[in-house]
């Protein structure tokens, strides 16, 4: 294949024809993706950064409602891609799967704007005295948000991962740009949120909802063409296997027929396929790791199961699964700070000056812009200067491990936390300075003293969010990495299901009885300090627990074989010390 100018990753085109590296896949490829990533992130945002004031100005909702509300919906938006990866490995493939969902994430946004545009569908006011919004005005306001989720399933998922298989893992060339791809990805990616969180923001709050919607709306069917018009040159990676889940189900019950039988001393007694075998399917072999060594029980020969015992491969496939869980579980907490900076955060903005100058307010909202600024600066900076210097270093060609580069971003997490508590506890003094009590008065504090919770927040998301999204679609077996990466998605979910049902639990039992709750509709009778110094806690906590799980996290090594030879991959490059986060 080589010889004659193809890939060799085996991809094909949208007909199944191989095609030639010369002409389809690489940045050229990925030029017409990230136009719709950075519409689609502007769309989300855009509805995401100021959905709690909407909640609380336009449906009259309540504070810990309107908080609970916009988690749940955001946790569903990074929930639902479980659904569309598992369709897109098993079924469809990631750009059918993508079409359809982008259709379904495009009548939910008409949807919504429709809502927020007819008066009909909110509720009135009258001499200041403003009605509880109908039922069916809430069914169909939540009637369009789930539907944009539904749509994000199948979108999420598969254009990232998409976007990756544009790269050929046998190219060195290609394969070095593909470490810098989810960089530049979340680029994109930043940028549609920093639109959203500065000019939509301020359109929605000053110009009219219906316009401040149905501007991302446009953007999104105009970034849904120009991605058909790359069509030609896109890359498809071709399944391997008919349900690539299966092996989850079907090693542990193998296992578990086999649990009175003794495992082998050496690997190489365990069942695996000829090399030629491997060869023949272009599939990667994974080597043997010693950890969750009772599932190596699935590969003993001559078993007490029925069935075939499953291969090293298979084996170590589920191994790999049960790894990132580990990683997985440590990520919840992390993501419930992140929850924060569209929901508390905004609502503590509320409270504080926000004047700049002598007439102008700054939407508390548009504050989140400063988280994506901070991104903007630093994926460049991160990888143009930070990763070469680190490479030289460490002879790594990412400059530092996965997780060590995780571990970074949760440790800036905690800074910024704990900046928000002090700011916090700063407010609140200046509440009591000034005897204030009203919901509605100001606190005499500028809204910009929030600036380096906002900052740190983006600078940490450089480190966690994308090094998340490539741990686990790089780490994932090789017919799951869409599935892969909902490991990143959903950890954003719960993270958000994580936080509502933090804030709802929190406000029922300090509200109790004639106690002041931590987190009351009156931001300036309550003790939002409290509960920020609860997450410093929970997350100092979760840091010793990430720390312990990277201790036991054993990289993923593959060797693909080939007629002309043999490549390993991912063995030196990732190769880490028993501490996990040591070079």
């Amino acid at each position: 294949m080589e010889t004659k100018g193809y890939t060799q990753d085996g991809t094909v085109d949208l007909r199944g024809r191989p095609v030639l590296a010369s002409k389809t896949g690489k940045w050229r490829a990925c030029a017409f993706l990230v136009g719709y990533e950075a519409f689609e992130r502007m769309a989300f945002y855009g509805i995401a950064s100021n959905l709690v004031n909407y909640l609380t100005t336009q449906l009259h909702e309540d504070t810990v409602s309107s908080v609970r509300n916009v988690n749940n919906w955001s946790g569903s938006v990074w929930i639902t891609p479980i659904i569309g990866a598992y369709i897109a490995d098993t079924y469809l493939g990631r750009f059918w799967t993508f079409t359809v969902s982008s259709l379904i994430y495009v009548v939910g946004m008409i949807l919504l704007t429709t809502t927020v545009s007819m008066k009909s569908l909110r509720p009135t006011c009258t001499d200041g005295i403003c009605n509880k919004a109908s039922t069916l005005q809430i069914v169909f306001f939540y009637t369009s948000l789930y539907t944009i989720a539904i749509g994000a399933g199948g979108t999420k998922p598969n254009i990232s991962t998409f976007g990756a298989d544009q790269f050929d893992d046998f190219n060195p060339q290609e394969k070095e740009h593909k470490v810098s791809f989810f960089n530049w990805w979340m680029f994109s990616s930043f940028l549609g949120a920093l639109v959203a969180t500065l000019a939509l923001v301020y359109i929605q709050e000053n110009l009219g909802w219906g316009l401040g919607y149905g501007i991302p709306t446009v953007g999104l069917l105009f970034s849904l063409f120009v991605f058909y018009l790359g069509t030609p040159i896109y890359r498809h990676k071709v399944k391997k296997t008919k349900s690539p889940a299966r092996d989850l189900i079907q090693v542990p019950i193998i296992a578990f027929w086999n649990r009175k039988l003794q495992v082998p001393n050496h690997p190489s007694q365990l069942h695996e396929h000829e090399p030629q075998q491997y060869i023949n399917s272009g599939k990667r072999q994974v080597h043997y790791t010693p950890i969750f060594r009772f599932l190596d029980k699935a590969a003993v020969k001559d078993g007490n199961s029925s069935k075939p015992p499953c291969t090293v491969t298979q084996v170590e496939g589920t191994k790999l699964v049960l790894g990132m869980l580990l990683i997985w579980l440590v990520t919840l907490i992390p993501s419930t700070i992140w929850a924060q900076i569209n929901t508390l955060f905004v609502k503590q903005g509320t409270t504080m000056d926000r004047s700049l100058g002598s007439s102008f307010q700054i939407p508390a909202a548009s504050l989140g812009s400063f988280v994506t600024f901070s991104m903007l600066l630093s994926v460049p900076m991160y990888d143009r200067y930070f990763v070469p210097f680190m490479r030289r270093k460490t002879g790594n060609p990412r400059g530092i491990t996965l997780l060590q580069r995780l571990g970074i971003g949760f440790v800036i997490q905690i800074a910024a936390i704990a900046i928000a508590y002090a700011v916090e506890v700063r407010r609140m003094h200046a509440i009591r300075m000034h005897h204030i009590m009203g919901p509605k008065e100001t606190v005499p504090m500028s809204i910009f003293c929030l600036l380096p919770q906002y900052v740190l927040l983006g600078i940490a998301d450089v480190f966690n969010a994308i090094g998340l999204l490539e741990f686990f679609y790089d780490q994932s077996p090789e017919d799951m990495q869409s599935l892969g990466t909902t490991f990143f998605t959903s950890g954003i979910g719960v993270g958000n299901f994580l936080n509502s049902f933090l804030v709802t639990v929190v406000d029922k039992i300090t509200g109790r009885g004639n106690g002041k709750s931590w987190i009351g509709d009156n931001l300036n009778d309550s003790h939002l300090d409290y509960y920020y110094g609860f997450l410093l806690v929970i997350s100092t906590l979760n840091l010793g627990a990430f720390l312990w799980a990277s201790s036991k996290y054993v990289y993923k090594r593959e060797t693909i074989e080939f007629n002309e030879g043999c490549i390993e991959l991912e063995s030196k490059a990732l190769e880490i010390s028993p501490l996990g986060l040591q070079v």
